[in-house]
């Protein structure tokens, strides 16, 4: 019995041509800027095939953010190929016709951009030690420096899938004002004021996880600083008092990632 003959025109990437022109110069920045930081998610290995989802809000417009037409890898995606909704999750343009949104993106990613202004961007992963992680009853620890970079750490119950819009509530409610959520039975979230900075809080969640991961599986006593320490270093890593930290790294991941390709430009 022979094999089905591939379908080349699946096989290969669909190119939307650059809607730079038609948009305003705010969004298309924008847009560049989402479209590095689905490439950097993938090159750091945070990614999940074609799921997940990374969206961003349209500069001027309130109501309107972009996001990750579904079917595409994160290193395919470019400027041009983003997808805007509103919070309803209406299309409101959409460069190429192949593809559509995944609903959990939306129902996630709008729940929070409807209530937190300051979230202009929010990053979803299903990631390896995220995922694992998020299946620990005693949450992330402070077992090193870079897990004590955050002072709240937001925790949201299993519900399944995160296809119904009844769930949004919860979301708006575990997340607060945090600025990282572990997803139990799921995954990981960051948001941030800037694209930026949601990468960055994304990196060091996952970082932090991928250490608790490996120290748990040692099977030997660990060593939790005491709870005022924690909190010393809480107040050292405050945006407040040092910097906003992504915006100083940005430029250098933008250079890593321009050595790799620059087809997120597109």
């Amino acid at each position: 019995m022979s094999a089905s003959p591939i379908d080349m025109k699946a096989t290969t990437p669909i190119k939307a041509g650059s809607i730079k022109s038609r948009v305003s110069e705010a969004e298309w920045k924008t847009r560049v800027e989402l479209a590095a930081c689905y490439r950097l998610v993938s090159l750091y290995g945070m990614t999940d095939m074609i799921a997940n989802h990374i969206s961003a809000m349209v500069p001027g417009e309130p109501n309107h953010f972009l996001i990750n037409p579904y079917g595409m890898l994160y290193d395919e995606i470019t400027a041009s190929s983003l997808i805007k909704i509103d919070i309803d999750g209406n299309i409101m343009d959409r460069p190429n016709d192949e593809y559509g949104i995944n609903r959990t993106g939306f129902v996630i990613h709008s729940a929070i951009h409807s209530v937190r202004p300051d979230a202009a961007c929010v990053i979803h992963t299903h990631s390896r030690a995220g995922m694992t992680l998020s299946t620990f009853k005693c949450g992330l620890l402070p077992l090193t420096q870079t897990a004590t970079r955050f002072a709240k750490v937001a925790y949201h119950h299993f519900q399944g899938i995160s296809v119904d819009l009844s769930e949004q509530k919860s979301l708006q409610e575990d997340l607060g004002d945090a600025d990282v959520m572990v997803l139990h039975n799921h995954g990981l979230l960051a948001v941030g004021p800037s694209i930026p900075e949601a990468f960055n809080n994304i990196y060091r969640l996952e970082l932090a996880c991928k250490v608790q991961v490996d120290a748990m599986a040692c099977n030997t006593e660990l060593i939790i600083p005491p709870a005022d320490i924690v909190a010393k270093a809480n107040t050292q890593w405050n945006p407040s008092v040092t910097r906003r930290y992504g915006i100083l790294e940005w430029p250098a991941m933008l250079r890593q990632l321009n050595r790799v390709s620059q087809s997120y430009n597109d």
